[in-house]
């Protein structure tokens, strides 16, 4: 699957806390991102279930 860019504004403070996490986790700040992104939609039932392709678990 093709993967989409998209252009991200944040608060540097949360980039900042963002990026702590994803060395915490040995990810990229990116991955770490989508990986936020994912679990927030999973948990809200807003990702369908044949969507689901989280290989971090």
């Amino acid at each position: 699957m093709a993967r989409k860019q998209y252009p991200l504004r944040i608060d540097p403070a949360i980039w900042e806390a963002v990026q702590r996490w994803a060395d915490d986790e040995m990810r990229s700040a990116n991955s770490q991102v989508e990986w936020i992104l994912r679990d927030a939609l999973k948990r809200y039932g807003r990702l369908p279930k044949s969507k689901d392709r989280d290989h971090t678990e």
